[in-house]
């Protein structure tokens, strides 16, 4: 679907980021990497690609506060796969005008520079965050959006510019909403290598609210739900879910990871991970049959299949985690 395009992935050196540059480098497209500049040259989770895979990326270090960088980067494109954000929401308790900042008007510089420039097709990352705690289920495109964090916040407002743009000006664009992603390379900032690194190599696993529920994706998955979007001109304009259409809670999670790993080891509530009541999203369960309908995604990869996949990745690259330590 992507042979000969020439594209620009944002926040390609991020967990989901790598992988999309991964399987559109397999698909013979010439890719453009913009990561955010570090004085350590390191490039993420790019650096964790294998050889062959790099060499065929050219990385561009910038920042998408920056709207000349941001259109230098964008020139020349025929796709924009604009996944760059600050993700965590701890994070976001602390830093909100950073997350804010970043994810708002980094958008509107994307969204900007991909109509000056004429790019044929701008697809957004948003999240299921931006719904909040479910009030029906499965959650389908319109359920409302809830702003229960200041990360949450930020993509909403990003989701919206991207709207408002499709209104005004008719941006070619295709906003693909992720439900949770997991897989090989994620950090510890998400709870699934979290449970994984703890119960490899912990006396016990400690985590926050065991009862919440979401919805898991494997990442091969995610990534190619955003091809897939890219690919379909029936898309144009509209917002589409990739979940897998299950829910599973955090303490049920905890159990099956350790079951497949085979360690019996206690499963406790630590309070220092318990996020403010009115911030916790308690229950995310994806509708996703739109995408299945309009670009042809389903989700290929079952839990159990991803999970072990995820833990026998995990186990090849233990000086990549620090097992006792909470990551914001």
């Amino acid at each position: 679907m992507m042979q000969g395009k020439q594209v620009l992935v944002t926040g390609a050196a991020g967990f989901i980021g790598s992988h999309l540059v991964h399987q559109l480098v397999a698909e013979g497209a010439s890719v453009k990497a913009f990561i955010r500049y570090n004085s350590t040259n390191t490039r993420g989770f790019l650096d964790q690609l294998p050889a062959d895979v790099q060499q065929e990326i050219e990385v561009i270090k910038g920042d998408l506060r920056d709207p000349h960088g941001v259109h230098r980067a964008v020139k020349g494109t025929d796709t924009v796969f604009h996944l760059g954000a600050l993700i965590a929401i701890p994070y976001s308790y602390q830093h909100p005008t950073d997350v804010v900042q970043t994810n708002v008007i980094g958008t509107l510089n994307v969204a900007q520079a991909v109509l000056e420039l004429g790019i044929p097709r701008l697809i957004h990352t948003s999240t299921s965050e931006v719904y909040g705690s479910a009030r029906y289920v499965p959650m389908d495109e319109t359920h409302p959006l809830q702003g229960q964090s200041p990360y949450s916040a930020s993509k909403i407002g990003a989701d919206k510019i991207i709207e408002s743009f499709y209104c005004s000006y008719s941006l070619p664009v295709v906003t693909v909403r992720p439900f949770n992603a997991y897989g090989p390379r994620q950090s510890m900032r998400a709870v699934i290598p979290t449970i994984i690194n703890q119960a490899l190599h912990q006396p016990e696993i400690a985590l926050g609210n065991l009862t919440a529920t979401r919805d898991f994706t494997f990442v091969e998955d995610t990534a190619r739900a955003f091809i897939c979007a890219a690919s379909h001109e029936a898309a144009i304009g509209q917002t589409i879910n990739a979940g897998s259409g299950a829910e599973i809670s955090i303490g049920e999670l905890a159990q099956k990871i350790k079951h497949i790993i085979g360690r019996d080891i206690p499963v406790r509530l630590a309070s220092e991970r318990v996020r403010p009541e009115k911030s916790e999203v308690d229950r995310l369960f994806s509708d996703s049959s739109k995408a299945a309908a309009l670009i042809g995604w389903q989700p290929s990869i079952s839990l159990s299949q991803g999970l072990e996949r995820t833990i026998a990745w995990m186990k090849d690259h233990p000086e990549l985690y620090r097992p006792n330590e909470y990551v914001v």
